[in-house]
């Protein structure tokens, strides 16, 4: 898939703010400080357009992209940032699940994992409500730049082996750098294809 246009379309905390009619959504989330914002800029080879925060876990909107005109990119706030306060994560909960289960556009959710951590509790937590709530998702592992080659492979493994305790059939998962651009055409050619399957039906 080419981006020919990615433009910004509308940042709220209520889904129901979120822009209407039925062109598919695309919506990424991981923990705070997982490389989300760079990996949108890298995605759409747009630098500015996802804004990357100094301070981690300060997002804390529901970030609309349209692109190409035909779908949308869906930047939703950063999980487990733990300065955030029991209310500020309560908030933030509210807003995730509300758009996660309520809103239908949603075709697919990427979330984002960080290649050079074991797997992480909540991370796993969360891949588990997705799978009780039947919500399509992949995982993206990110900052493979940051690992020499033979131990991104190894962390990957290690990662999915353990999803397969509690999973019979594993999500599709890409690896990626928004350095390198690892990962990119692998994406976009995933959403592509959703979005020809869907013209189908």
């Amino acid at each position: 898939m080419e981006i020919k246009s990615a433009e910004f379309v509308i940042s709220n905390t209520d889904i129901q703010k979120c822009p209407v009619g039925n062109m598919p959504e695309y919506a990424f989330i991981g923990r705070s400080n997982v490389g989300k914002s760079s990996l949108i800029n890298m995605l759409t080879a747009r630098k500015g357009l996802a804004m990357t925060s100094a301070t981690p876990g300060k997002t804390m909107l529901i970030n609309h992209f349209i692109i190409n005109e035909d779908w949308y990119l869906v930047d939703l706030p950063g999980y487990g940032y733990a300065r955030r306060g029991v209310k500020g994560q309560e908030q933030i909960r509210t807003i995730i699940e509300d758009y996660i289960l309520e809103r239908e556009q949603m075709t697919n959710l990427f979330l984002l994992i960080d290649s050079r951590l074991e797997a992480q509790k909540i991370d796993l937590e969360f891949m588990e409500w997705l799978g009780e709530n039947g919500i399509p998702f992949s995982i993206v592992f990110t900052k493979t730049d940051k690992l020499k080659g033979g131990k991104i492979r190894h962390n990957i493994n290690m990662y999915l082996r353990k999803l397969k305790e509690q999973w019979e059939e594993l999500p599709p998962h890409f690896i990626t750098s928004s350095e390198t651009r690892l990962g990119r055409d692998e994406i976009l050619n995933y959403i592509e294809t959703i979005n020809e399957s869907l013209k189908h039906k």
